[in-house]
């Protein structure tokens, strides 16, 4: 599941007329990049939920065929349900086996290969070495579990992997992620990986820029 319902205020005026989802760095829009990431990886079903102008995400991508997928689409247009409640509404969309969930106003180069998820553990989570910008994380990592310390030098990618369960007992309605990643840390059922790779966040202009530059670099076009 591809998040893409946000409104992107902070990367306005670029969200303006469009998603956030489509915004572009160096010529691809950050959710063609995922797309043809997920059908590099063998995944084939695909849910993305729309918001904010998501008629022109279905415009764009409708069936994902021409990425090697099948998508459908989760609408968000009456309330945006943020993160968690996203995911709790297209859980029918979902199936029965573990799914990725990926925010979609990331950029990462992370392989999407599926984790051997242990008994006892109900997702793992893909954190990357905290960004200079951040002075303390999101988790700890102790034994390959993830954990709330009081040092925090990981930061949640936004890329995460769930079994259905996870969001048993939760309701209908509007509630994010973070609080209960959280709890489930507390509870030692998230398992984690880090990552060092190319991952960018770029909720801001400031960071779409930078990130547009760091790809010139190396000679990317961000795909």
């Amino acid at each position: 599941m591809l998040l893409a319902a946000g409104r992107g205020e902070r990367l306005r005026p670029l969200t303006d007329t469009a998603p956030k989802a489509l915004v572009e760095v160096n010529g691809v829009s950050l959710l063609e990049r995922h797309l043809r990431q997920l059908s590099a990886a063998g995944i084939v079903n695909v849910v993305i939920n729309t918001g904010w102008l998501g008629e022109k995400i279905v415009e764009r991508v409708g069936s994902g065929r021409q990425y090697g997928l099948q998508v459908v689409y989760s609408p968000e247009y009456a309330a945006l349900l943020e993160t968690g409640g996203g995911v709790h509404r297209a859980l029918p969309l979902l199936g029965t086996e573990p799914f990725w969930v990926v925010n979609a106003d990331i950029v990462c180069d992370w392989p999407f290969v599926v984790p051997a998820l242990a008994e006892d553990i109900d997702a793992q989570l893909v954190l990357v070495p905290n960004p200079g910008y951040r002075d303390n994380g999101d988790f700890s990592l102790e034994a390959g579990r993830v954990r709330n310390g009081s040092v925090r030098p990981y930061t949640f990618s936004g890329i995460a992997c769930y079994r259905p369960r996870f969001f048993a007992g939760c309701t209908q309605g509007r509630f994010g992620l973070a609080p209960m990643l959280q709890q489930a840390a507390d509870e030692g059922r998230l398992s984690g990986e880090v990552y060092d790779g190319l991952w960018a966040d770029i909720g801001t202009p400031e960071r779409l820029a930078a990130l547009s530059a760091r790809l010139q670099e190396v000679g990317s076009d961000g795909t």
